[in-house]
This record gives C-alpha cells, structure tokens and sequence, in this order.
C-alpha cells in the first residue's frame, strides 16, 4: 500500500492563482486550479500543454502567470474562447467599441429565436427567453457582417457566449431545459469585456485530436482532463457526452443554421454515433479492459513531455489501482492527491482497488508523473 502525503490548501497553505472565467461547465476545473499551480510550482517548466481545455480556465490561468501555452481541444467553442485569452496582444480596453456596438443593436426574430426560444405561454421547454434570443440572432448576423480578424472575432463571440450563459434556462448544459422559466433567465442579453490580457508569450491555440497533437509538439509538461463517462453502466452513453451537453455553443459560433433533432434541437452531428469521443467510451474490450483506460495509456505512452499531471474523476471508470499501474508502466509518480469538493480539501491516498468515499459524486483525483 503506497500512501500519500496530503495538503489542505484551503488552511495554512495559500496558493495564488490567475482570475479566470468560463461558462457554466460540467467539467470545470476553477476549484481545483489551486491544487494544479501547487503541484507545478516545483518544477522547472515552461511549455505546457492543456490536453482538453474545455473552457480554457487551466489555460487562461497557465498563460496569465507566464507560462508558454498551448490549448488543444477538439471543440470549435473551446478553441474560440482559447484565441480570445491566449493569442490576444492588445490592451483590453481596444474591444470595448466592438461590445458596445454590438450591445446597441436592435434584436429580431431569426433562426435562434425560432428553435431556442421561449415565452411563458410556450409549452416546449426552451433554453432562453425569447427577448434574449431575438439580441442573439441580431448579434450573431452582425458579428459575420463586420469586419473583424481573427482575435477580434473571437472576443466577441466569447463575450456573446459568456452573456447567454448568464441568461439561460438550464442546469448548466444542453442536454435538457428547465420545464419552469429560471430567474436568470429574465435578465436582459448584455454582453460585457472579457477578463483578457495582453500575452507576452508565443502561446498555440489547436483545434484537433489530442493524439495528433501530442505525437506532432513536445512539451515540459503537459496536463490531461480527458471527458470521463460516467462509471454507472446502466447510464446511456448520450447522457455524458460533452459534445451533447454543449451542442448550442457550435451553432453559436458556426451560425450555421444545422439540421436539428430531438426534443432539446440538438444538432445532427452531435449524434452519438457521429461525436462520440475514445475517452467516453463505456465499453469494454476483449481482454475486459475498458475501452477508455487503453486510451489513456496510450495517450501516456504518446506524449512528448517530462512530466504529464492527469485529472481524474470518481465518477469515470478507472480505479486508482489501474491508473496506477498506467503511470507506473511508463515512468515514474511524484505525487498523487484526492480532492473532496464538498469539503474543499484534500484527503490521503490509499491505493487500493476502489476509489476512497467511492459514494461521494465530487471527489477529484491527480497525479502527477515523470516520463521515463
């Protein structure tokens, strides 16, 4: 049995971290960002990798303390918000034109209104109020209209991003809507500066398969928060797919009117059969291994990079032990730490065959690992 020294960085311990910001997210890692800089703050590192950026907070953090970063994602609304905060050099205050002319346009009826919004007297279930999604469609018009580059575009596309998850009715994704208007839900679409900063590094933003990415660059340290399903087998794979949960963040910044299906209007291509990742897979092998642990080791086994921390969840389908024995196979542990996010601390490691507090749903798991 291998045990584990703990940290309560929520006592005596105080580690500073970056000012962040994202939407609503059913992987967000704002609450244990504290534990990822402490980890790192020992080593001699640069570059690092931030493997599934998801809503770039890690990555927002990594490049506001001067770390050269490199945001990779395979969704297209993560790689805008990673061009926004990443690859911007201008002071802030230079968008601010851009925001407010947008503010002031005079919202419509168009395509988003008529699949995403509602009023009290709908019956469907919607994910916005119907005022909100009339400034949506007039937004999103003029955004294509205007003649904006590339960092430009995506800040206010973030910012409009940023604004519709403040006003939604949901519990924080796509999947389903709230059957009763939430409060939030009445405030009126009103887009606001981005927590940007201007970037003194050669930071990459990358839109792509990790494996790609991971076999093409090579890094001091690269970070993983693989999309994890859900441990329970009777749950359906649709219920835990990212691409699923967030479908209306594409539309947003694609504004291609895509064919729709389902009761929530989902996209065609955020099907299953079409998006489904490796890492999602609940499935098991052959061999009565699980289909999304080999992916794991053999994203390990591919990285370029001395060190690689990966985030883990109670809720996926590995166990200490078998991620244990992946780490091992490949280099060396240096540190492992388990996070109760009910209690905000962090609690000893004891690697057995079960996860620890297997019935708590807000433990989070890292380990941090050298490559041989």
């Amino acid at each position: 049995m291998i045990m584990i020294d703990t940290l309560n960085l929520f006592g005596k311990t105080k580690i500073e971290v970056p000012k962040t910001e994202g939407i609503k997210y059913a992987g967000s890692k704002l609450k244990i960002l504290p534990y990822i800089f402490n980890m790192i703050s020992g080593l001699d590192v640069e570059n690092i990798l931030d493997g599934f950026s998801g809503t770039t907070r890690v990555s927002q953090a990594l490049a506001k303390t001067g770390f050269k970063t490199t945001s990779n994602d395979i969704s297209i609304w993560s790689a805008t918000f990673a061009k926004a905060y990443l690859l911007n050099n201008r002071k802030p205050e230079y968008y601010l034109p851009i925001i407010e002319y947008l503010n002031s346009l005079k919202g419509y009826v168009g395509w988003f209104s008529e699949y995403y919004g509602g009023t009290e007297n709908n019956k469907e279930k919607r994910p916005f109020q119907l005022k909100n999604t009339m400034k949506l469609d007039a937004i999103r018009d003029e955004i294509d209209r205007m003649n904006l580059d590339e960092i430009e575009k995506s800040v206010a596309l973030t910012s409009l991003i940023l604004a519709l998850d403040s006003v939604d009715n949901t519990l924080g994704h796509y999947a389903a809507y709230l059957a009763e208007w939430s409060p939030r839900s009445y405030r009126d679409l009103k887009l606001k500066l981005p927590l940007l900063f201007k970037n003194n590094q050669q930071n990459e933003v990358i839109k792509g398969d990790i494996f790609e990415t991971v076999k093409n660059h090579k890094f001091d340290l690269a970070y993983f928060d693989p999309p994890y399903g859900s441990n329970n087998g009777k749950m359906p794979p649709s219920r835990v797919r990212y691409n699923s949960y967030y479908h209306i963040w594409t539309t947003v910044i694609l504004n291609d009117k895509p064919k729709l299906f389902g009761k929530v209007n989902r996209r065609l291509d955020s099907k299953d059969e079409v998006a489904a990742s490796v890492f999602e897979e609940f499935r098991k092998d052959e061999q009565g291994h699980f289909i999304a642990m080999n992916a794991i080791k053999e994203l390990i086994h591919c990285t370029n990079s001395k060190y690689i921390l990966l985030s883990y969840s109670s809720g996926g389908r590995a166990t200490k032990e078998e991620l244990f024995d992946i780490i091992n196979s490949e280099g060396k542990m240096i540190q492992a730490i388990e996070i109760n996010y009910k209690k905000n601390v962090m609690g000893q490691m004891r690697w057995t065959n079960e996860w620890i507090n297997s019935d708590d749903k807000y433990m989070e798991y890292l380990f941090l690992m050298e490559k041989c």
